[in-house]
């Protein structure tokens, strides 16, 4: 066992030999391997990198980007150079959300593990870092951003130059007021103290000071009791608030003495405001709080549609990757198209069309790998069965041999319990759904069911662009070894009364995004019914090629549990299932409400009125500040024109947008004060988008960030609202200060 003097001495060893820098082989296909210098910057938190011909064009990429290290040949880029290049010289950056893996090839083993180990400790590093120690950080960076001749120190130009570069427009004489206030040294620069004391009195937080000072007694602190008066009056927080106000001054205040004396400085009441606990949701809805164990039907199901697409539907790659990323997402349910390949080996992709393809055998393996890592509730894969008899026996191998013991085969009970089972009693198991032989009548044969997109395909294609595929309504041959390995059966979908007196609880149709448009605008109140009984899945339509999504409110409304997802297209789609699976322990399983699991008192989302517990809300949203909104456009003097949409998700009668006016040049600290309100007929079912946009007035507003979450998970109160990327990644410090209040109507 090494000791820990060794283990340090090789760290700072691999950090040295990171700094120095090293030429590494960037591998994008067999054709494509290119060498690039690689190097950590000073800041230990840049990694730049440039091809040897470019002399000082480099790009770059954050540690913080890095989700993950991988050794060897763990990627399909370098499985596919594997008889070129050894194992021991060879590791993939995985990035956080949609953006690709980095396959790289070291000179040598030695080298490799320096990148391996120095990466993973300056992750782990970031990773144990708390809040103040995250904004010296940020505050470090900027001041070496801004420090362009390197000295240390900053004078007024490079100050007026870094201002720009945070999105602050500030005249010219407010700026060098403070810049001499900061200057204590009278240096006529700034050192590393002063600049923290000038990024201070920058970003001092008016509004949050006028706050601290209507509850602080003597206007210095806020005692226990002073703070206890704001958890209750404003926060909300009741019986509660006396032990909660003592816990918060243990948690976030820094001064020792104020601590001891059971009492919160400004800057103790700051650091609340802006953690988790100050947040807009509700931290008690973060974890798992539902019963997870009622039947299947009465969750919603994070689910991905064509998982193992990674761009379009038409011509775009296949990959194992794809799956990683809808899995580590929480995604539930997955789906596989397989098809016929060379040599006896089924592969997976988008049936008549230019989509690459991949290996069952390696899709499964990835499942197998991936299956529990974000959540232990049940995974279920989709399977669209187009292969021959022969082709469906190495089907049903693979499945049994690679996933074991997680494959949930005895569908017994199934068949004869009037409902499904659990989330909770079907914990760490894989169900597979797909075309299953009926009774024995039904010999080896099966109607292609909904379940073929690629019929549906037809339907939805204009004439020209039609797919050639022969499944109107063929017979297929289904093999007996590969039926019995379905859990849930996939079944065509004749009518509301057929399925009332006939399904059983393991059967499940798929629905095209139009026809379940039309059943809901059609038969709502049936469709709910249906759904507290039946699985159903929803999947786009076939003329979405670009891979583009529907708004999944519409299905969520009428009790769909499986409602499949592009999850590689990000956009305000994603944004809505992201938010609605962040509750519940990112769990991938959320408890559908009361109303659409009830089958005695019918609930239409048409008429939300006219159910019999109808209390509609008063939603009140105080808009009043931003902080530090990243820029849009990175040239220098561009600065954001700001505003913040909030835009209500639900039953048709909920829908709704307002937002703010915008406040020219101004991306650090712009304050709007302005007051949004909306009334909410179905709570249970809202959710809530706050997006901010840089005004624009001659083309689109540009997107700069977002939050989304279930209006059920909203905490009043003054919140912060800590705003994603495009990709659903954090940005902070990025946020918009907000005053929240509900109340009945």
């Amino acid at each position: 066992m090494e000791s820990p003097q060794t283990c340090c001495g090789r760290s700072h060893q691999n950090l040295e030999a990171l700094k120095a820098g090293m030429f590494l082989r960037k591998v994008k296909s067999r054709m494509w391997k290119r060498q690039r210098h690689y190097k950590l910057q000073e800041d230990c938190k840049t990694v730049a990198y440039k091809s040897s011909w470019a002399i000082n064009s480099y790009s770059t990429f954050s540690i913080s980007d890095v989700e993950a290290v991988r050794e060897g040949h763990q990627s399909e880029m370098l499985l596919s150079v594997a008889d070129e290049f050894p194992a021991d010289r060879c590791f993939t950056l995985v990035f956080h959300g949609r953006r690709g893996n980095l396959d790289l090839v070291a000179e040598s083993a030695e080298e490799a593990q320096a990148w391996i180990q120095g990466v993973r400790a300056l992750m782990e590093n970031i990773e144990n870092m708390d809040e103040s120690t995250k904004l010296d950080q940020w505050i470090s960076d900027w001041f070496s951003k801004a420090d362009r001749n390197k000295d240390g120190r900053m004078n007024f130009r490079e100050t007026k130059k870094l201002l720009k570069m945070m999105n602050v427009d500030m005249n010219e004489e407010h700026a060098y007021c403070l810049f001499m206030r900061a200057d204590k040294s009278e240096s006529g620069t700034l050192e590393d103290q002063e600049f923290v004391e000038f990024y201070k009195m920058l970003t001092e937080r008016i509004e949050v000071l006028d706050l601290f000072q209507d509850y602080s007694s003597d206007g210095q602190i806020l005692s226990q009791c002073d703070l206890e008066e704001f958890l209750r009056e404003e926060q909300l927080e009741g019986e509660a608030s006396y032990e909660h106000a003592l816990q918060l001054i243990d948690r976030y205040e820094p001064s020792n003495t104020a601590r001891m004396n059971h009492s919160m400085s400004i800057d103790g009441f700051l650091m609340y405001l802006t953690s988790p606990e100050g947040s807009i949701f509700n931290p008690e809805r973060q974890g798992l709080f539902q019963d997870l164990s009622q039947p299947l039907a009465h969750y919603y199901i994070s689910s991905s549609h064509n998982t193992y697409l990674m761009e379009d539907q038409l011509k775009g790659p296949s990959s194992v990757e794809a799956y990683i990323q809808a899995l580590k997402r929480g995604c539930r349910c997955v789906e596989v198209d397989c098809w016929n390949g060379a040599n006896g080996e089924p592969i997976v992709y988008h049936g008549h069309t230019f989509t690459s393809k991949i290996l069952l055998k390696d899709v499964i393996t990835t499942i197998a790998n991936y299956a529990f890592k974000a959540s232990e509730y049940p995974l279920i894969v989709s399977i669209e069965n187009h292969c021959s008899i022969e082709q469906q026996e190495v089907m049903a191998r693979l499945f049994r041999d690679i996933l074991g013991n997680m494959l949930l085969t005895s569908t017994v009970d199934a068949k004869v319990a009037s409902e499904l089972p659990s989330p909770e009693a079907l914990k760490r198991k894989i169900l597979l759904k797909g075309k299953r032989i009926g009774n024995e009548s039904e010999s080896l044969t099966d109607e292609v069911s909904d379940e073929d997109e690629a019929a549906e395909m037809n339907k939805d294609c204009p004439a020209s662009e039609s797919p050639p595929t022969d499944a109107k309504k063929s017979k297929q041959k289904l093999c007996k070894e590969l039926s019995d390995l379905m859990f849930c059966k996939s079944v065509h979908f004749h009518s509301f009364e057929h399925s009332r007196t006939s399904a059983k609880p393991d059967e499940m149709s798929s629905f095209s995004e139009s026809k379940a448009r039309k059943y809901s605008k059609e038969a709502g109140s049936d469709f709910v019914l249906h759904n507290t009984r039946q699985l159903t899945r929803v999947y786009p339509s076939g003329m979405r090629t670009d891979s583009s999504n529907y708004c999944p409110l519409d299905m969520w409304n009428m009790g769909c549990q499986i409602v499949a997802l592009n999850f590689q297209t990000a956009g305000m789609e994603m944004d809505l299932n992201d938010g609605l699976f962040t509750q519940n322990g990112c769990s991938g399983y959320v408890l559908k409400p009361e109303i659409l699991c009830n089958r005695e008192r019918l609930f239409d989302p048409e008429k939300p009125e006219e159910r019999e517990d109808y209390h509609p809300l008063l939603f009140s949203v105080k808009v009043i500040s931003g902080q530090q909104l990243p820029k849009v456009r990175q040239k220098e003097w561009s600065i954001v024109d700001p505003l913040v949409r909030v835009e209500i998700y639900g039953v048709p009668l909920d829908q709704a947008k307002q937002e703010t006016k915008y406040i020219d040049n101004n991306g650090f600290n712009p304050c709007w004060n302005e007051s949004l309100q909306f009334t909410i007929h179905t709570p249970e079912l809202a959710l809530v988008r706050f997006v901010v946009e840089d005004y624009d007035k001659a083309s689109r507003n540009d997107f700069i960030g977002q939050y989304t979450l279930p209006f059920t998970c909203i905490q009043p109160g003054y919140r912060h609202v800590h705003l994603l990327s495009k990709d659903g990644m954090s940005i902070h410090p990025s946020s918009i200060y907000v005053h929240i209040k509900i109340a009945e109507l």
